[in-house]
């Protein structure tokens, strides 16, 4: 309380009717990272606030990915602390289910996001030693700006917080197609029989493209640099899963090696179809770079037959078609910009010591959940949903043990007071 004290005598604390006193942390961000974190808080009986600018838990799953989409590792690795998938969802789970599974996590752990409270800045306070959360928000019956103030700070939107649309010469100013992210791409009937660039080669790339080639559509797909491609699984088994049972027992080179001749055995050369390689190994370039290899599910297949064309880079956009770095000239329909995601945190969080200007923590895994003066990140580990409970784990443990500790404190004070007030009675 003595920092509260100190807080209503700062200066810019006028308005007190819009400020609210979390009695324990805020958590930023409702997705699969921030319910995974309140869920192990409330273990710990640490009470928690969890802000989300939507009005959804897991806003990107429910509104800004496309219809076919499923879980790409095995739900065992994806599931959140301390409840599993359902026994009867399959081994990759649909984004239904997935959406499905967190809602009921949040029902089953009690967890109720202030939605539509978008963070505006985020500033720790050295004089009172508190965070101070400003937020704007679009529901009518919490008002226009709300300040939440508290001791600890979760930062929990993740590493796709905002799309990435490149300027491309061309495309916006000439281009007289549709033009769409693949956030707002849902499926692929509406382009049947239409020429699609797809511009992008990662897996939501590589998925988008499969889908338009289901759907009877012409798709292109932009390709300006290597990438690694591995099947989903090798003989049954998950590729994720053999890789990481490899590097339990061999160096990160050798895993390297095993996986790709595994990979070239089942989905044959891919140089002579436009996808050339990194000479850096699929492993280690996600360690290195956090890079996701693509985990194919169809769209070699496609690529193979000629439903899905292997381009290189763009040189400029016009009216209704494209002109690419070989000089190549495709008439177009449509584009779709699988251009990938990026964190939101520099536009918002006032601090420079954890993270870096990218929007990710300067500490690497497995030491980059804990900042300083009670800042704490999940979810930006680059090893997805399984990366993100371990950092929840290790966040609501942390702030637990100091949470019991001062409780206990507090009601040793409590008893010695009351014992006093006894006596002086009698």
């Amino acid at each position: 309380m003595e920092n509260m004290f100190r807080l209503l005598g700062s200066e810019d604390f006028s308005d007190r009717r819009r400020c609210i006193w979390v009695n324990g942390p805020v958590i930023i961000g409702a997705g699969p990272s921030g319910l995974a974190t309140a869920a192990c808080l409330r273990d710990e009986g640490v009470p928690f606030v969890v802000l989300e600018r939507a009005e959804c838990i897991a806003s990107l799953w429910q509104k800004r990915t496309y219809d076919r989409l499923k879980l790409h590792l095995p739900k065992k690795v994806c599931q959140l602390p301390k409840m599993p998938f359902p026994e009867s969802y399959p081994e990759y789970p649909t984004k239904r289910q997935f959406i499905d599974y967190l809602e009921s996590y949040a029902t089953r752990f009690n967890i109720n996001p202030q939605f539509n409270e978008c963070v505006q800045s985020a500033r720790y306070d050295k004089t009172s030693g508190l965070w101070r959360i400003k937020t704007s928000s679009s529901s009518a019956t919490s008002g226009s700006e709300m300040e939440y103030i508290c001791r600890w700070l979760v930062v929990a939107t993740g590493e796709n917080a905002e799309r990435v649309v490149p300027e491309i010469d061309g495309l916006t100013t000439e281009f007289n197609g549709e033009v769409i992210h693949s956030c707002e791409y849902k499926c692929g009937e509406k382009y049947k029989g239409k020429r699609v660039l797809v511009v992008g080669c990662g897996n939501s790339g590589m998925e988008v493209s499969l889908d338009l080639a289901n759907h009877n559509a012409n798709p292109s797909m932009v390709v300006r640099s290597s990438v690694h491609v591995l099947p989903r699984e090798i003989l049954g088994k998950s590729s994720f899963e053999i890789s990481m049972m490899l590097m339990k027992w061999l160096p990160l080179w050798l895993v390297d090696k095993l996986l790709l001749i595994l990979a070239w055995l089942i989905l044959g050369n891919l140089t002579k179809y436009g996808l050339k390689r990194p000479n850096m190994g699929p492993m280690e370039l996600k360690v290195v770079t956090g890079k996701t290899p693509v985990l194919d599910i169809g769209a070699m297949e496609k690529i193979r037959s000629g439903q899905v064309d292997i381009v290189p880079g763009i040189k400029r956009f016009s009216r209704s078609h494209v002109e690419l770095v070989d000089g190549q000239i495709l008439d177009l329909d449509a584009v779709v910009l699988a251009t990938g995601y990026r964190s939101n945190v520099p536009s918002w969080l006032q601090e420079s010591d954890m993270f870096s200007k990218n929007g990710f923590p300067k500490s690497p895994f497995p030491n980059a959940w804990k900042g300083k003066s009670g800042l704490y990140a999940a979810g930006f580990t680059r090893k997805g949903l399984a990366g993100a409970s371990a950092d929840a784990v290790n966040i609501a443990k942390d702030i637990g043990n100091v949470w019991r500790e001062e409780t206990k404190r507090v009601q040793k004070i409590r008893t010695r007071v009351g014992h006093r007030r006894c006596i002086s009675i009698a």
